[in-house]
């Protein structure tokens, strides 16, 4: 970044305010296009709650209200699930004046691969952790208790666990992003695995639901992302810095 790209505080408060506005309009017409698919949508959602149920079993709501704010909501999962790329791509541009021209290329794959990770975190959660969960959860039940979920339980547990796995699924892009910057390096990140390892674990069983099966469905994936980190850190991480007078090689080629 040179001198002259420098921006002051205040423009920064305003590119924030601007790029937050963009994210919001966006998941506003994603919601709007969600809207009108809500009850389809809602059924696509607890189709592995209602496998796992079995044919006779249904949801429920206990609130007048319930279903209306929960059609409302499911509306909202979907807009925000449609303008991922949008949001991430508003994120990633209000970074941009922060880095190097060269860096700066790298933006428009960082969003493509992040909309990715966060879209593939979120289908992992669904079509393997929800069946495994779920059959575990409805495993209590037995003749004289039965399993009845209401609609707005069951919303706030699938997107709490949707958009977890989304976010962490975003491992690799931060860690391949944090190398570009300098602040890790390969070394580091091997040096490190068994701490990374053991939070892990620990960020799965606070994330996760209280079963061991679905805290090792978030943690074992996260370690092969963490790996693919690594990987990642060393193809595009900063490179050692050769001193040559005042300015670096590095310097001189990004600036």
């Amino acid at each position: 970044m040179d001198d002259n790209d420098k921006i002051p505080f205040m423009d920064h408060l305003e590119e924030l305010r601007n790029r937050m506005v963009k994210a919001f309009i966006a998941v506003g017409v994603g919601f709007v296009i969600a809207y009108g698919f809500k009850e389809q949508l809602f059924e696509i959602l607890i189709a592995p709650l209602v496998q796992a149920m079995g044919e006779h079993d249904s949801l429920i709501f206990t609130g007048l209200p319930e279903a209306f704010f929960t059609y409302l909501k499911v509306a909202f999962l979907a807009g925000l699930m449609l303008a991922a790329p949008v949001v991430i791509y508003q994120f990633w541009m209000f970074v941009a004046p922060g880095l190097y021209r060269k860096e700066r290329s790298l933006l428009i794959p960082i969003v493509i691969l992040s909309s990715f990770f966060f879209v593939g975190g979120s289908l992992f959660g669904y079509f393997v952790v929800f069946p495994y969960g779920f059959k575990f959860f409805l495993g209590f039940a037995n003749e004289n208790i039965r399993a009845l979920p209401s609609m707005k339980e069951y919303l706030g547990f699938s997107a709490k666990l949707l958009l977890a796995f989304g976010l962490v699924f975003e491992l690799p892009i931060v860690l391949t992003f944090m190398a570009r910057m300098g602040l890790v390096t390969v070394d580091f990140l091997k040096k490190n695995r068994k701490y990374a390892l053991l939070l892990f674990f620990v960020g799965a069983a606070i994330i996760t639901p209280p079963d061991v099966v679905t805290q090792i469905f978030m943690a074992l994936p996260l370690m092969v992302l963490y790996e693919i980190s690594i990987i990642g850190a060393r193809i595009f991480g900063k490179k050692p810095l050769r001193e040559t007078g005042d300015e670096t090689e590095t310097e001189k080629q990004e600036t």
